[in-house]
């Protein structure tokens, strides 16, 4: 009987990850480059059941039973966020579509091969470095001008340029007077080239990269790699814009009443289990 209590209630607590996961993605419906979020839940590893209290000879296999399931990893869906004008010049958004031979990514951005092998499809990033001096990697592109003429996002760090160095601007140049070429290259309103470049990386596993919050992403391990984008590559950077989050609002409305349902039904099995005990001890107990 209790193990029943022990599964329900890891439901419960899986639940409620895959509930505070789909209302954070609501939270961030509105922000800049949101990247969505889905809980993968899994179950605890199978057990077989024998039935007890008899010899080896006559031993009785009842069957397989999990024990219940947990909330294993929270994984990002970098999928292309819709456009929104700002007229803004210190917005920007990357339109990122890399394509890769012989392979048709399906909607989820990945392609799974007939051996099963699957390939996730590469993503561009705006490059950042943080106040430790760490890379960091974005796609919410609405920075500013400091005073010293560096260009920074909204949560402090610097953008860098392709020399892999915080991009500075010419002492008395705003961006109101600049513009992007396609090439990611800034430009005088005259057309002169003021040795600015963005830096945008290509990450071929997006999964590999873990949230840091404020929109930031990092590598999970040490030996993850970023290069620059190609210039052939289908990625493009827009002034005045910036990109929406990718959040579905209908299905995270959907998710979130189906795990408060879920929730739910696994509350109910625990005060089933609860009131089973309170009168094997109060009733059967007492006889």
């Amino acid at each position: 009987m209790l193990r029943g209590l022990y599964t329900a209630a890891s439901g419960m607590i899986a639940q409620q990850r895959r509930h505070d996961t789909v209302t954070n993605n609501i939270s961030n419906i509105n922000t800049p480059g949101y990247k969505q979020t889905n809980a993968v839940t899994r179950s605890f590893p199978e057990m077989l059941l024998s039935l007890t209290g008899a010899g080896p000879e006559n031993a009785k296999t009842i069957g397989k039973l999990t024990s219940g399931i947990f909330a294993e990893e929270s994984l990002s869906i970098h999928l292309q966020g819709d456009l929104m004008q700002t007229n803004n010049s210190s917005d920007f958004a990357l339109i990122s579509n890399i394509d890769l031979d012989g392979i048709a990514f399906d909607a989820s951005g990945k392609y799974v091969a007939p051996d099963g092998e699957v390939t996730y499809q590469p993503q561009a990033f705006f490059t950042l470095q943080d106040q430790n001096g760490e890379q960091r990697f974005t796609r919410g592109g609405k920075f500013s001008l400091t005073e010293q003429g560096f260009l920074m996002s909204g949560d402090g760090s610097s953008v860098l340029g392709t020399d892999g160095q915080p991009i500075r601007m010419p002492e008395g140049v705003g961006l109101d007077r600049l513009l992007l070429t396609d090439d990611q290259r800034f430009v005088d309103s005259d057309g002169t080239d003021i040795g600015v470049q963005l830096l945008i990386s290509r990450i071929d596993n997006p999964n590999q990269l873990v949230r840091e919050g404020n929109g930031n992403f990092r590598f999970a391990t040490e030996d993850g790699e970023a290069v620059p984008i190609a210039a052939d590559e289908r990625v493009e950077v827009k002034q005045g814009y910036v990109e929406r989050s990718n959040v579905d609002a209908a299905q995270a409305a959907v998710d979130l009443m189906s795990a408060l349902r879920a929730y739910e039904a696994n509350q109910k099995v625990i005060q089933f289990y609860d009131q089973s005990l309170n009168k094997a001890v109060n009733d059967v107990g007492r006889i």
